[in-house]
């Protein structure tokens, strides 16, 4: 849906790129803008959707919020659990946050793509988390994207 946003505000007659939107958006409401200098992502759609209809009362990367979001599900999931995540999961969450952010969401599937299939893809991600992979990512997915 967010590509067929952007493919609808990009034609004739708005031709609105997210780039344009977000520079618009730093000249009218510049204290209210973070990150004006930054390339666009397609997810910051997102950001100017909730910024544009009140939800948000700044502009900001989607990313920026995700990763925001990110530092509070680990601190708080970290300590509900007896024992901390380990590293290498903690590697591999961050790497899952990075997915959502630029995707608004992950899968299964998702793990075949290069930044996951370089490190071993599903089946090194299964066999770090096991059963608990695919609670992790719907968590996740609920959590960052909210």
């Amino acid at each position: 849906m967010i590509e067929e946003l952007h493919d609808a505000l990009s034609r004739p007659p708005l031709m609105l790129t997210t780039e344009r939107l977000w520079s618009a958006y730093a000249r009218v409401q510049a204290t209210q803008v973070k990150g004006a200098d930054s390339k666009r992502q397609l997810t910051d759609l997102i950001a100017l959707v909730r910024f544009a209809i009140g939800l948000d009362d700044e502009l900001k990367p989607f990313s920026e919020q995700v990763d925001k979001r990110f530092q509070e599900w680990i601190f708080r999931h970290n300590a509900q659990r007896t024992t901390a995540f380990t590293q290498e999961q903690t590697e591999w969450l961050r790497l899952i946050k990075d997915h959502i952010a630029s995707s608004c969401s992950i899968n299964r599937a998702d793990f075949d793509y290069a930044e996951f299939a370089d490190k071993g893809g599903l089946q090194k991600v299964w066999a770090i988390f096991g059963k608990q992979l695919d609670g992790l990512m719907q968590e996740m997915n609920e959590t960052l994207f909210a």
